[in-house]
Formats: structure tokens, C-alpha cells, sequence
């Protein structure tokens, strides 16, 4: 499957196209409406926003790099350098709780906020729905996975996913099918297009 990240003067996630996290491959009953918009800011970075319906989405965890893929979580990975083995995982609950590894693989991987200062979490709850929000600039992926030129056409790997493995009904859901036996996020041989427009 392919995305593509809409470039935009200004930001304005309206504009944008979603991707629908509809892809429940590994079976389960409980498969709440998801989706992702990813935009691209011309000389700022990359806006990601991430909304799910649900009316109480589990929220344990409160602090930066707490299990939040544990609690109702809203998750974003992607390999930004194709000319690098590395990826990144931001995975957010609705309290604004969040952790960002840099990874080979889920073993070979290290915290984010030990190479660079990280944004926080911008969090709406409303009734039925509850909304992420998170910027990437372009400094801070610079220092995670080197000097890009995010230029008309650049496609990189990456994948959106809502799950909950300790929630009521655990679930595990993607944007791009995974072709695993038992859920498993950390594989970037399954990852979509995401291509800058």
C-alpha cells in the first residue's frame, strides 16, 4: 500500500488525507475505526495526527517512556532514510503519554530523548473519539537518521497501528497488513509507501 504525505505550506490536517487502520490480520472482535494523517510542513518537519473512536480508551500510564502499548494506544513507525537500517516507533495513549525508540530491530534499539529533545504529545478527548497529535521536525530527525532531502516524490517505509494488549479486549490493528503469525509491530519488511507529494 502507498500514502502520500501531503506537503503544505502551512499546516492543516483538514486537507489531508487519512489512512485507515482497518487491518486486523491476526482475527478478534473488537476493531474500533482508526485512522492517521501525516503532513508534510515545508521548513518545519513532518505533523502527525492520529484519532481513534473509542469512549474510554485505557489510559494507565502518564509518563514519557511508560508501556503505554499496554494501555489504548495509537502507534506511528517509520524508516525516514532509505539509506539506513534504522526506524523509528512513537506509540501514544490518550493521556499524552508517549516513548520513541530508534531501532534496528525490536532488540537493537535505543531511546529517542537520549539523542534529542522530543516535542510532547498534544491529546483531545470527546465523547466518542480521542485524538494525538506530534511533531517530527526536521533538526531533530536529522540527528536521529541523517541529512534527508524529504523532496516531491522521496518514499520512505512506515506504518500506522492502533492496539491495546492489556485492555479489555485486547486488538491489534495496522494500516499496512503484517504477514506474522502472532501480532508483531517491529517489522519493517511489512511496511507501506509513505510518499511525499
Amino acid at each position: 500500500m502507498s500514502y502520500t504525505v501531503e506537503r503544505q505550506k502551512e499546516l492543516n490536517f483538514d486537507a489531508a488525507k487519512p489512512a485507515y487502520i482497518n487491518k486486523y490480520v491476526w482475527g478478534g472482535v473488537y476493531r474500533p475505526a482508526a485512522y492517521a494523517k501525516l503532513v508534510l510542513v515545508e521548513g518545519e518537519g513532518f505533523a502527525l495526527q492520529m484519532t481513534c473512536y473509542e469512549k474510554q480508551p485505557l489510559a494507565r500510564y502518564k509518563e514519557y517512556n511508560d508501556p503505554v502499548w499496554t494501555d489504548s494506544c495509537l502507534e506511528f513507525f517509520a524508516s525516514f532514510n532509505n539509506q539506513s537500517p534504522l526506524y523509528c516507533n512513537l506509540e501514544m495513549n490518550s493521556a499524552g503519554a508517549f516513548l520513541m525508540g530508534i531501532r534496528e530491530s525490536r532488540e537493537k534499539k535505543r531511546n529517542a530523548a537520549d539523542i534529542v529533545k522530543l516535542p510532547p504529545v498534544k491529546c483531545t478527548k470527546n465523547g466518542g473519539f480521542w485524538r494525538v497529535e506530534y511533531k517530527l521536525r526536521f533538526d531533530m530527525l536529522d540527528a536521529l537518521f541523517g541529512k534527508v532531502d524529504y523532496a516531491p516524490g522521496y518514499t520512505f517505509g512506515g506504518n500506522f497501528y492502533k492496539c491495546g494488549d492489556e485492555t479489555e479486549i485486547p486488538h491489534f490493528g495496522s494500516w499496512n497488513p503484517i504477514g506474522t503469525e502472532k501480532p508483531d509491530f517491529h517489522r519493517p519488511e511489512y511496511f507501506g509507501e509513505l510518499v511525499v507529494g
